[in-house]
């Protein structure tokens, strides 16, 4: 790998990492680290994607790295760690920053091969009243923050220092990653163009007899040939009533003539992600049934939108959404009562709908971020970006749907920037009508 930094990403992490001591205080530390390589089976190395709070603070990808971000003005404010050189290992799984390249391309105050954490973390640690440090996700690293709990519990109470409290990073880091900055939405923007332009490739391959694995294929060959890394998250293929599976992927059967094929793919690109879903006809013509819960599902998603505005509630989103639906379903006869009991009772419409309308957007497909702030619903603020994805989800064996409405499941998605002027659809170039590919 190389260690070339993105222009510009250097000088956001350094910012960002000036943000966070702000807050950690003269007795607090960050400790972040990334995972090895994963493998499947004993010697196959799987791709490799960068820890998402490791990079945020310096821009770093590199698998088993650890960063160390001190609020103590006796400590370096940024040590970082990293597998270095090997020219053995190179041969096999390509080239390595070395620790001076690293240091450098990642603006860390000092930096050391990964061999020799171990001997200089307690030193790092020893100010530390507070550690900031997610327990669980690297067992070696565990093992040495165990031991310096258990060091510092036997020497505080003679030397007064120590880490006391262990606490999740995410404390820290989740409100600044929620706010994107001008870099972050530039990098999401380009996700969403790259899974829009690839959304449109799918012309070709979208067909009565198609495999589901086709039309994946084809979408992640777009995401892949147009600059991105790869897919944000598995690409869902779900033709007929596999679109009412939430998260189907096996994307193993052929399109059969008359059935929606719905698809929930995204590009990941500088490491930002994008996500789509759209349903289309395999032919171009709907059945009166796919249509008219198609309407609704693009009532709702229009009507979330509509509601992700400065200053509102992201529950708004949701609320919004749910209107539409159950009137939706009132009005085609899959539910009977009076809107707004249906609406407070979320067991009448969660058999079609049993998912929220939006979550976080960024590095993560499914960001960082509550939705609840002191038990309040969080208030939305220019620089989140969130998805809207309402949808309705008719079982192919449910006794009281009408025949011609099981097995259909439709979700629509877009990617949406909150501004101060409003709503910003990021991905709002991609037709959205069932038979677009065919216009």
């Amino acid at each position: 790998m190389s260690a070339a930094a993105p222009v510009g990403l250097a000088e956001r992490a350094a910012e960002r990492r000036a943000r966070v001591r702000a807050l950690l205080g003269p007795r607090g530390v960050v400790l972040l680290g990334a995972a090895p390589p994963p493998r499947a089976g004993a010697d196959t190395e799987l791709r490799y994607l960068a820890d998402s709070e490791l990079f945020y603070l310096s821009g770093c990808q590199e698998p088993q790295s650890v960063l160390v971000l001190s609020g103590s003005s006796e400590q370096p404010a940024c040590t970082l760690f990293v597998r270095g050189r090997d020219p053995a290992e190179e041969l096999w799984t390509g080239p390595r920053p070395s620790v001076a390249e690293a240091r450098a391309a990642y603006g860390a105050d000092v930096a050391y091969p990964g061999s020799e954490l171990a001997a200089r973390l307690p030193a790092l640690l020893e100010p530390a009243d507070q550690l900031y440090y997610r327990l669980g996700a690297d067992a070696a690293l565990d093992a040495l923050v165990r031991k310096e709990l258990t060091d510092a519990r036997r020497r505080r109470p003679r030397s007064g220092q120590g880490i006391h409290t262990i606490s999740d990073p995410g404390r820290l880091l989740d409100e600044l990653r929620l706010r994107k900055d001008a870099d972050e939405v530039a990098r999401i923007r380009a996700a969403c163009a790259l899974t829009v332009a690839a959304f449109r490739d799918l012309r070709d391959v979208l067909r009565p007899g198609a495999g589901e694995w086709e039309i994946e294929a084809a979408l992640e060959a777009g995401f892949r040939k147009r600059g991105a890394s790869g897919p944000a998250f598995p690409t869902i293929v779900g033709s007929g009533a596999h679109a009412t599976v939430l998260h189907y992927s096996e994307n193993r059967s052929p399109v059969q003539a008359g059935e929606l094929v719905l698809v929930d793919g995204g590009a990941r690109a500088d490491m930002y992600c994008a996500d789509v879903t759209r349903c289309y006809s395999a032919t171009g013509r709907c059945s009166p049934a796919q249509r008219a819960l198609h309407d609704v599902v693009r009532r709702a998603h229009d009507a979330g939108i509509a509601a992700a505005v400065p200053g509102a509630e992201v529950a708004g989103i949701h609320a919004a959404a749910v209107r539409v639906l159950v009137e939706g379903l009132l009005d085609l006869r899959l539910l009977q009562g009076d809107p707004a009991a249906l609406v407070a009772d979320q067991d009448s419409y969660r058999r079609f709908f049993p998912h929220r309308t939006s979550h976080w957007l960024g590095l993560d497909v499914h960001d960082v971020g509550a939705y609840v702030v002191d038990g309040a619903p969080r208030v939305l603020e220019p620089g989140m970006v969130l998805t809207v994805e309402p949808g309705l989800y008719l079982s192919v064996t449910d006794p009281d749907v009408p025949p011609e409405f099981r097995g259909i499941g439709i979700r629509l998605e877009d990617d949406v920037l909150v501004t101060a002027s409003g709503p910003e659809v990021l991905t709002a170039t991609l037709p959205i009508d069932p038979a677009a590919l065919f216009d």
